[in-house]
């Protein structure tokens, strides 16, 4: 039997809209949240233990200045929330760190790399190929010079994937393209079953359920770069877990809620 847990950590909050990101706008008169007004959602790491390596799935968000000055006004880290802090709370130091599994290179998603000093860093190939020359649309997430500041994930020695890859015993990365060019989910084994941390190709666990007035079988969400590619990679990741408790997306709200009771996943 599989001894991985999984431990949520979330390394701040972002602001957003949710009639713009989490839900696409064909679906608005059916979605009770999808409003324009600006909220707060947090933006989740997941540090898988138990295996032959400690795996950080995702490092989390930038500090708060740089968030909220050059990303989504409002956002903030704090004190104590960067992912460092959040595993030295652990006695985790960032060397202790061996596979780190980049779902996508968003600065949510892929701050303070170069601390891990130890950590074998995998993102897609395609993912990276993007990020180092997005389209303009796309400066601000990948952090692109072209805004006046140096990418994030600058100078990095990531290793390159494509396809599917297990990581560890028990943790495995696959392809789910469509939030982002080359974006990855991890899929990983515990004693309770499979979970699937998502990244943001599955922003909140609305977007998992049907919509039978549209013929929907999801509920589609609002930001992506390929809506074919969302919207299978969506309904292949709810096929893959025994039920939705099991997808722990990067963004998702009442996962806030669940850690405070159960603050490690997969244990029986």
């Amino acid at each position: 039997m599989t001894s991985l847990t999984i431990r949520p950590l979330n390394t701040g909050f972002v602001t957003t809209v949710p009639a713009q990101y989490l839900f696409h706008h064909s679906v608005h008169p059916y979605v009770e949240g999808a409003t324009h007004d600006r909220v707060e959602i947090p933006d989740f790491a997941f540090l898988v233990e138990g295996g032959e390596e400690l795996v950080l799935v995702d490092t989390g968000m930038s500090w708060t200045e740089r968030a909220s000055t050059y990303h989504h006004p409002g956002s903030h880290q704090p004190p104590g929330m960067a992912i460092h802090e959040r595993l030295a709370a652990l006695g985790i130091r960032c060397e202790d760190i061996g596979v780190i599994a980049i779902t996508h290179l968003h600065w949510d998603h892929s701050y303070y790399l170069e601390k891990f000093t130890n950590a074998t860093i995998y993102v897609h190939e395609r993912e990276l190929a993007f990020a180092e020359n997005p389209i303009p649309m796309y400066y601000k997430s990948y952090e692109n010079e072209a805004i006046g500041i140096t990418p994030h994930f600058a100078g990095v020695d990531f290793t390159t994937v494509a396809g599917g890859r297990e990581l560890i015993p028990g943790v495995r990365v696959f392809e789910t393209h469509g939030h982002s060019p080359g974006h990855l989910s991890v899929e990983v084994d515990t004693a309770a079953g499979n979970f699937v941390c998502s990244g943001d190709s599955i922003f909140c666990p609305e977007n998992l359920e049907p919509i039978p007035e549209l013929g929907y079988d999801i509920t589609p969400p609002g930001r992506y770069v390929d809506a074919i590619g969302m919207w299978n990679s969506i309904v292949a990741q709810r096929d893959r877990v025994a039920d939705p408790s099991f997808i722990l997306g990067a963004h998702d709200r009442p996962l806030l809620d669940r850690i405070r009771e159960t603050p490690v996943l997969g244990l029986v």
